[in-house]
């Protein structure tokens, strides 16, 4: 009978504790368990800033839905690469996918408009016209996805081995540099080589190339600071585009909270990930000069407007084979004008 009235107590304590819990929820909280799971890839390595955006999206959302939603991410082109990224995500490899619109093109037509030598002042601006962009125009090319952000790297400038003061300086020297970027150098005169990012380091040791044209916190994150010397900082040459897209299925099937919770971060990841990178640049070029004597050259706007000049013949261009395929490309490069102004006020450098 003892035996019996011990298990007894022990099931009745058990039951008010449940009750506890249950019921109280001011005493103690039962954790969390994450009751939807995603996959979210990315290219390039962990610690450059489309990965960081990554893990920072992965946090908000985590914390904003209660631990609701748990996201795995899959950087360094572990899960899906740059190139067969839309492709992945489209046939649910990835939930989600990070990869560069200006990897393709040709492909993105109204996005390429952020691509254009429109001299962007920042990250920040030309991430938040970006998104805004997208929104309003909503590209065919995307629309078999869920967008969840947008966003660009810093303007491209130059690192190299001799300082380039002018036009002159340009011609014939081998410089790097990807999509977009490769037939903006190829007009500025000088030789333009195409190769991903990872593929610089050894390119520069090897004499390959003299330099690269890029945003400029790789000056830092790829050390190319150790054998670029010089950067001409202020010719802003273009940006490179960013999707984060999601399957769209796998949007569909989310409940109403967690659709809110991802639509209330678009663009919010978009100006986070400007400021983020933006400053991130500023921190590169100042170890840059401190530690590795890198000299900086800051063109005058006389020999800007030369460079204009040079590069103006490629929005002419864009302008008729985006009329050519239906779309109203003048109308568009207007409103990208009108964002950069809005978000350069909004977002000063």
């Amino acid at each position: 009978m003892k035996r019996k009235t011990l298990f007894g107590w022990v099931a009745f304590m058990s039951l008010g504790l449940l009750a506890m819990f249950v019921i109280g929820g001011s005493l103690l909280t039962l954790p969390a368990h994450a009751q939807i799971k995603l996959s979210y890839a990315n290219f390039p390595p962990a610690p450059t800033f489309p990965c960081v955006q990554m893990e920072r999206w992965k946090t908000e959302v985590e914390k904003r839905t209660d631990g609701k939603v748990k996201v795995d991410t899959y950087p360094g082109s572990t899960l899906l690469n740059p190139k067969n990224m839309f492709d992945g995500v489209a046939a649910g490899t990835a939930d989600i996918g990070n990869t560069a619109t200006s990897y393709f093109p040709g492909m993105f037509p109204v996005v390429e408009f952020i691509d254009l030598p429109l001299g962007w002042p920042n990250a920040t601006v030309a991430s938040a016209a970006l998104w805004e962009l997208t929104e309003k125009y909503k590209p065919k090319e995307l629309e078999k996805f869920k967008v969840l952000t947008m966003f660009t790297c810093p303007p491209a400038n130059i690192m190299s081995m001799k300082p380039i003061l002018s036009i002159e300086d340009l011609k014939g020297y081998p410089l790097r540099a990807s999509g977009t970027g490769a037939k903006i150098i190829g007009l500025l005169g000088a030789s333009a080589v195409g190769m991903p990012q990872s593929d610089v380091p050894e390119a520069i040791q090897k004499g390959v190339i003299k330099g690269n044209v890029s945003s400029l916190e790789v000056m830092k994150d790829f050390k190319y600071a150790e054998y670029c010397k010089y950067v001409t900082a202020n010719v802003n040459l273009f940006v490179v585009s960013f999707a984060v897209v999601m399957n769209q299925k796998k949007w569909d099937a989310l409940p109403a909270d967690v659709k809110k919770v991802m639509d209330d971060l678009r663009l919010d990841q978009a100006i986070w990930t400007g400021r983020y990178v933006d400053n991130h640049v500023k921190e590169a070029m100042k170890w840059s000069e401190q530690t590795q004597n890198v000299k900086v050259h800051n063109l005058p706007p006389k020999e800007i407007s030369r460079w204009d000049a040079l590069l103006k013949p490629m929005i002419d261009q864009h302008l008729k084979d985006v009329e050519a395929k239906g779309l109203p490309a003048k109308a568009i490069l207007d409103d990208v004008l009108k964002l950069k102004e809005k978000y350069s006020k909004q977002f000063p450098d």
